[in-house]
């Protein structure tokens, strides 16, 4: 396996305390640098300080004094020394590692060709990217991007490599949906009933009948389909679509302002972190964008600059494998550049960063006074959101930048999707409470901040703008104490701005000695949630060292 992947996941056992790696380590100085001892193990570190005082340097672990170099020898010697009734989590992790490490190989493989593709079907200059259609294209650099936390996040379980060129957001194919005819009382419809144009009837589809419903169903999960009486899968595909970065989210190639969610039987993000559909998400991803959207008309500086997609559109038949979603995008967007936070580090055709072209056409080359503007609309934002009691888990994944020129002058916004995992204190919440009655998921509800400040933290903090900040810097675009400076500054801004509602987030993260960093790999493959404590694998965290505190921003 790749060095490249064995130094991420070393990383992640160490980050997350895996064995007592880290709590249960002391310094060593060798001649070739820093160690760090923890009983018969050892690994070779450097100071890092985002999300763990130190990053792994060197892609090997020490064994009682021998060094293991393939990452299957540093799994299985590490699984010998977990409690027995850990070992399978080791044992499906190192699959992971394994399928991680193939699908990377395909993506070096590929990588020239599809941006070959990208800049011929889209222009040389992805600042010039604009439209939903072209928007797509940025889903695709963000793919080749390890993610910020979860090491193996590039591998998908159980799909082969022809699975993985037909229909993953890396390769930009496009694909024909399959299409399930489902007896009208057997499904459960939320929305409008505006269907668009291109959805089609049971007839269209060739099946014969009346009373039917149609629901699109992902080629990767015909196969796995519930039996749902009197349902009748369509004997032809239907509909060409395009994969965005989630992988189960496709757009409609010729209408794609429509984004189709779809339940796949796979993981990512953990072996526990399967990319079906569970009903209630639905209830809560529509009862999510209302709550925004009510927020939004109390505070209407963010009218018409924070956007929603609209969710409000699904239907299921009780099962997490036959569910659809139908996300509809704002209009509007035609001459815009659409780009999700995790491209912004991604490489793009001819070499560069992703923002490095926004910089050039949308901020006179200045990647630090694009990152500076990002920094004041979306921390004010979550920091408002925060006044209300609410915290969102709205990732790099789920959260866009939106740039235009308006009048001759750079026009940022942003705009949300999947909010359907937020934390709510039902304490703060105050004349927005009978909001509480829409969601289905009750851990989205509690009487105290903590759980709101860690949501903020690992998100907002970490994911969307910490990541940002170390990676402009380890880019060599602008030096760590500069990025941090202008994080801390901005974050500090936005909570003044709440007063005494801001006191929470100011002791949580502007003060405290120590941040909550999420458990991913724990929480997702390596334990039991019995094991592990995890109510919600996405919300296990361990702890790692504050690098907002004053000292952390002068490095």
């Amino acid at each position: 396996m790749s060095a490249q992947l064995t130094l991420r996941v070393l990383g992640a056992l160490l980050r997350e305390d895996v064995l007592g790696l880290r709590t249960g380590a002391v310094p060593e100085r060798r001649g070739d640098g820093l160690w760090l001892r923890s009983g018969t193990l050892a690994l070779p570190v450097a100071e890092e300080g985002f999300q763990c005082e130190y990053a792994v340097r060197l892609p090997l672990l020490e064994a009682d004094g021998v060094e293991l170099t393939s990452l299957d020898a540093v799994l299985a010697h590490l699984a010998g020394l977990a409690d027995p009734v850990d070992r399978p989590g080791f044992a499906a992790f190192a699959e992971e590692c394994r399928q991680t490490a193939a699908t990377m190989a395909l993506h070096d493989e590929a990588r020239a060709e599809v941006h070959a593709v990208l800049a011929e079907r889209h222009g040389a200059d992805p600042a010039a990217w604009t439209g939903l259609g072209a928007s797509l294209a940025f889903d695709t650099l963000a793919a080749y991007l390890d993610h910020p936390v979860y090491p193996t996040a590039r591998g998908r379980s159980g799909l082969d490599e022809d699975q993985l060129r037909a229909h993953a957001p890396e390769f930009h194919p496009s694909f024909l949906l399959r299409w399930l005819a489902v007896p009208a009382g057997r499904l459960t419809v939320h929305g409008t009933g505006r269907l668009p144009a291109w959805w089609p009837t049971a007839e269209q589809l060739g099946v014969a009948g009346d009373g039917y419903l149609t629901v699109p169903v992902h080629p990767l999960t015909v196969g796995h389909l519930p039996g749902v009486p009197g349902a009748v899968l369509a004997p032809r595909p239907y509909l060409e679509v395009i994969p965005t970065l989630s992988m189960r989210t496709v757009a409609v190639a010729a209408d794609p302002g429509c984004h189709l969610k779809l339940p796949l039987a796979t993981a990512t993000l953990g072996l526990r972190n399967r990319r079906t559909i569970k009903p209630g998400t639905l209830v809560d991803g529509a009862a999510g964008q209302r709550l925004l959207e009510a927020v939004i008309a109390r505070e209407p500086r963010f009218a018409g600059v924070v956007l929603q997609a609209d969710e409000q559109d699904w239907a299921h038949a009780d099962h997490e494998l036959l569910a659809v979603l139908l996300r509809r995008y704002p209009a509007g967007l035609q001459e815009a550049a659409t780009v999700p936070l995790a491209a912004l580090l991604a490489g793009a055709p001819g070499g560069r960063l992703v923002v490095d072209h926004l910089a050039d056409r949308f901020y006179d080359g200045s990647v630090l006074d694009l990152y500076e503007v990002l920094l004041g609309l979306l921390l004010d934002w979550q920091t408002t959101l925060f006044g209300y009691g609410i915290a969102l888990e709205s990732h790099q994944q789920n959260t866009s930048l939106v740039l235009d020129r308006v009048d001759g002058a750079t026009r940022l916004r942003l705009l949300y999707k999947d909010n359907d995992g937020p934390r709510i204190n039902t304490r703060r919440i105050g004349e927005l409470a009978d909001f509480a009655a829409e969601f289905d998921d009750a851990r989205i509800f509690g009487d105290q901040d903590r759980a709101l400040t860690d949501l903020f933290t690992t998100i907002t903090g970490h994911l969307c703008t910490g990541s940002l900040a170390f990676g402009l810097a380890a880019h060599g675009r602008a030096p760590l104490d500069k990025t941090l400076g202008l994080l801390r500054t901005a974050l500090a801004a936005a909570v003044d701005r709440l007063g005494p509602d801001g006191a929470a987030l100011r002791a949580d993260l502007l003060e405290a000695e120590r941040l909550p960093v999420k458990a991913m790999v724990t929480a997702g493959t390596l334990l039991s949630k019995e094991r592990s404590g995890a109510a919600d694998i996405n919300k296990h965290y361990t702890d790692g060292p504050n690098y907002l505190l004053p000292e952390g921003c002068s490095r």
